[in-house]
């Protein structure tokens, strides 16, 4: 992997990572492909429509169905799903978290029961490693201990320790199997915890970023029950140890407002499945904010979704036409919403781009939000 650092405007980033598959320009919002694919799109759609240069697998999900070792034998992701750009793997600890009732971290790694047959798994850091070598992501993650929040002193603490632990042994390992041949191509990102303590979370940030082998660094166990601005000072507080010549990456997040305001503090990439999610739900976002197509307000409204869009479904279908697909629960409508959405994001991540080379993006921040006013 190649990052060049570009242009800032003020603590706002513009960068280019080049992994063997794409030229991945950020900001980047990156679609969600848990098993391998974008809900309600096929790779077609991704690559010519929206023109995504990178999406996100899920380790726990591609683990339990196919198999790791079935997308190997099919000449990996990229192959065995025709999208030609870059993936990124994530390392099931945030499975682990959200399936918490069936899962339990230990000191070495993390016992769960399958979601769908309830058999009994352990991810180590060097498993989830095997997982995504055999996956052929181009940028993997690394087992991380996620706790919810709120959460104890003591528990945080020990997330931390867990977390430095795993990440040590996580790139050691991953190098002595470069030096074999294995997962040349691959980069692997760390992840940084500590809840929304500063203290814990300059601990976390300093032990993990020491680890100069490390292609990139991300924020993880945020947007999990917070509120919107302790995120925002959290973030701010942990991006000043985060090495400047690298990606950084903060995980789940978020709404269109929180890509702005984390961008402002110097994030490059993000993913959350609220865009796909919201769309098949009946929520679309526009310049202007979101609107919620099943509204009885738009039966007979002959507009866009959004007058400033540019995607297919937004050129060429009403909001009346949406409304009705929606209603009758017919399948199309679920292409095209998801479509809009993943649209607006990337092209979101487009425009403030445009506006950090142009040490623009205060002027664009305040745009952004006197539309949604």
């Amino acid at each position: 992997m190649k990052f060049t650092l570009e242009a800032t405007s003020k603590n706002a980033r513009a960068c280019t990572i080049k992994t063997k598959h794409s030229t991945i320009k950020t900001p980047v919002f990156m679609p969600v492909g848990t098993l391998g694919s974008v809900k309600a799109l096929d790779m077609q759609d991704v690559l010519d429509l929206l023109g995504a240069e990178i999406i996100l697998a899920n380790t726990y999900h591609m683990y339990l169905r196919p198999g790791d070792k079935t997308v190997a034998k099919m000449g990996k992701l990229h192959k065995f799903t025709t999208y030609t750009k870059s993936f990124l793997t994530d390392s099931g600890g945030f499975q682990a978290f959200s399936l918490s009732d069936i899962s339990k971290p230990k000191e070495n790694g993390i016992e769960f029961r399958s979601h769908i047959d309830g058999s009994k798994h352990f991810f180590t850091p060097t498993k989830v490693i095997d997982i995504q070598n055999n996956l052929g992501s181009d940028i993997m993650m690394i087992l991380d201990d996620l706790v919810a929040l709120p959460a104890t002193q003591e528990r945080i603490a020990l997330s931390i320790e867990r977390t430095t632990a795993w990440a040590k042994e996580s790139i050691k390992y991953h190098k002595a199997n470069q030096a074999k041949g294995i997962g040349i191509d691959q980069s692997i990102f760390a992840i940084i915890q500590g809840g929304t303590d500063k203290a814990f979370r300059t601990k976390s940030a300093t032990e993990l970023c020491a680890l100069s082998d490390y292609d990139g660094f991300a924020i993880g166990g945020l947007s999990v029950g917070e509120a919107n601005q302790d995120m925002y000072d959290t973030v701010e507080h942990t991006v000043q140890y985060m090495p400047k010549n690298k990606p950084r990456y903060l995980m789940g997040v978020g709404t269109p407002e929180d890509l702005i305001e984390n961008i402002e503090r110097g994030i490059d990439m993000f993913d959350c499945v609220m865009p796909t999610r919201n769309a098949r739900n009946g929520t679309l976002f526009t310049s202007f904010g979101r609107i919620n197509i099943k509204g009885a307000k738009f039966k007979e409204d002959e507009k866009p979704i959004d007058n400033e869009c540019s995607c297919i479904t937004c050129q060429r279908y009403s909001r009346a036409y949406l409304n009705h697909l929606f209603r009758t629960r017919e399948i199309t409508y679920f292409r095209l919403a998801t479509i809009h959405n993943l649209h607006y994001y990337l092209n979101l991540m487009k425009e403030v781009r445009v506006a950090i080379l142009e040490d623009k993006f205060d002027l664009y921040k305040k745009e952004f939000y006197k539309k949604r006013s």
